[in-house]
């Protein structure tokens, strides 16, 4: 386990920890210990070498957010296909060259790919250098891997390797 994760897995504890103390374990009592940790951590992060723990934090509250959008973009994409059914889709299976290196980083893009409407992860090559996606519209296919790779790849290379 990295240190970032180590000191992630405290901020959790510290979290549950004041929800105990609290008496409530509801979201925002959660939130709020995860927030009152992190500050806690934040000043003794000389001492547990935490300096990256909040860049990380900052990288993953981005990509949920960047995730969100993309989901919204997508989901209304979808819904003007299906309600332009006089127009021609141009489905495609995409070879898309993996940048991501770790499982985690594969799974996690391969999971975001296939939660956004629209798209599918199909496949890993067995060298997991390449991801097969299928794409209900890709006119053009450099596009799609164009708007991974500098969207949700790079998003998620932040968040791994901070």
């Amino acid at each position: 386990m990295s240190a970032t994760m180590a000191i992630i897995l405290i901020n959790i504890m510290l979290a549950v920890a004041w929800a105990a103390v609290s008496g409530s374990f509801s979201f925002v009592h959660l939130l709020f210990g995860f927030v009152l940790g992190g500050f806690a951590l934040w000043l003794i992060r000389e001492q547990v070498g935490g300096v990256r723990h909040f860049r990380g934090a900052w990288n993953v509250l981005k990509l949920g957010v960047i995730f969100i959008i993309e989901l919204i973009k997508s989901s209304v994409h979808v819904a003007k296909l299906v309600l332009s059914p006089w127009r021609t889709l141009e489905p495609a299976i995409i070879a898309y060259p993996l940048t991501v290196e770790s499982d985690a980083e594969i799974t996690l893009l391969a999971n975001m790919i296939t939660l956004t409407p629209g798209t599918l992860s199909v496949d890993v090559s067995d060298d997991r250098t390449t991801l097969y996606v299928h794409a209900i519209d890709a006119p053009d296919p450099n596009a799609v891997i164009a708007d991974i790779k500098s969207g949700f790849e790079q998003l998620i290379l932040k968040v791994f390797n901070p």
